[in-house]
């Protein structure tokens, strides 16, 4: 049975978060992409606290499909050190699963 995963990273510039989003589903990387609201984030960053307006992106795709969504969005991504972190769906419904399945699907 399949399993699906919720990924995640960030990007500063609110076109370039539609643009990441819109085009890992039409590449069926992703059945589905949030773009959180804009936030603040502080960080570490070349020896100093840093703080930045950001947008969250949150793939909802499968775990057989993460690795080469992970490969897509570092090509893709605006910052050097991009944010990618992966979390497990520990639960979903049977229904939502076939649906997150079918359209990462490549024919």
């Amino acid at each position: 049975m399949a399993s699906i995963v919720i990924a995640q990273t960030t990007v500063d510039d609110e076109a370039k978060a539609y643009e990441i989003a819109r085009a890992a589903v039409e590449a069926r990387l992703a059945a589905g992409v949030h773009i959180d609201a804009r936030m603040t984030s502080f960080y570490w960053w070349k020896d100093a606290v840093q703080h930045e307006r950001e947008y969250r992106l949150s793939f909802k795709t499968t775990a057989e499909k993460v690795a080469e969504l992970g490969a897509w969005i570092h090509e893709r991504h605006p910052y050097e050190v991009p944010q990618w972190i992966v979390l497990p769906a520990t639960a979903a419904s049977e229904e939502y699963l076939a649906w997150v399945v079918k359209e990462t699907a490549t024919e």
